[in-house]
């Protein structure tokens, strides 16, 4: 009974066996058939791979665009009417979840001072924990 049909000869490799891999898919680890460059069985597995190599990179995105959102949204409750600038403290910006390390630009006026924008609205911080917020004014 023969177990193998290999031929040998002199410098050379054997015929007669493959010495091929199964290629597994990268999300599922199911066997790919096909394309010897197939990475995943489906599109299903594809896009759950892709969306896995991005997801930390786009909540980190999503996380700071919030926290500019809604640190517009609070120095924007501070305007009534039609005012274009405001004063208020820092302990009242706290109390209303502003973050301050995030601000999208920042403004130095002809005086030095700098002013700190949250997109068309910021603040510029005055002493003993007091703050100027100013609208920009539009073009």
């Amino acid at each position: 009974m023969k177990l193998f049909d290999v031929s040998f000869s002199y410098n050379s490799i054997p015929t007669g066996i493959t010495m091929e891999t199964e290629r597994l898919c990268l999300t599922c680890n199911k066997p790919l058939k096909g394309r010897t460059d197939k990475k995943f069985c489906d599109d299903y597995c594809r896009n759950n791979y892709n969306n896995q190599l991005k997801s930390n990179t786009i909540n980190l995105v999503r996380n700071i665009n919030n926290a500019l959102g809604k640190n517009r949204r609070v120095l924007e409750n501070f305007f009534h009417g039609g005012e274009e600038t405001v004063k208020t403290t820092k302990d009242k910006l706290l109390e209303k979840g502003f973050q301050f390390k995030y601000f999208t630009n920042t403004y130095t006026n002809k005086k030095g001072n700098v002013y700190f924008f949250c997109y068309d609205i910021g603040y510029l911080p005055l002493e003993n924990g007091w703050y100027l917020l100013v609208k920009k004014k539009e073009e």
